[in-house]
């Protein structure tokens, strides 16, 4: 189910979730190698909620996750925001 940003009811917590779950799918299909996860309303679920979340909480789920799974957090960064 996609974020409704127009939705009166969505939370800070939905945001959130949205984010952490782009981060975890990420990680799941790069460094985990198991089914992927990642799909594109993940995607522009997390890139909607990255407009209004603080990049203080961003970096805090990101290295959250990256000491859950056990991957640095230089290479997180690297696959979450690659270079082209």
């Amino acid at each position: 189910m996609a974020l409704d940003l127009n939705d009166p009811e969505l939370e800070f917590a939905d945001l959130v979730s949205a984010y952490q779950s782009w981060v975890m799918a990420v990680i799941n299909d790069e460094k985990l190698g198991g089914e992927p996860l990642l799909s594109d309303e993940i995607v522009d679920d997390a890139l909607n909620a990255m407009r209004f979340l603080p990049d203080v909480v961003t970096s805090a789920v990101e290295t959250t996750l990256a000491r859950v799974y056990d991957v640095d957090a230089d290479e997180l960064a690297a696959l979450l925001y690659p270079e082209e």
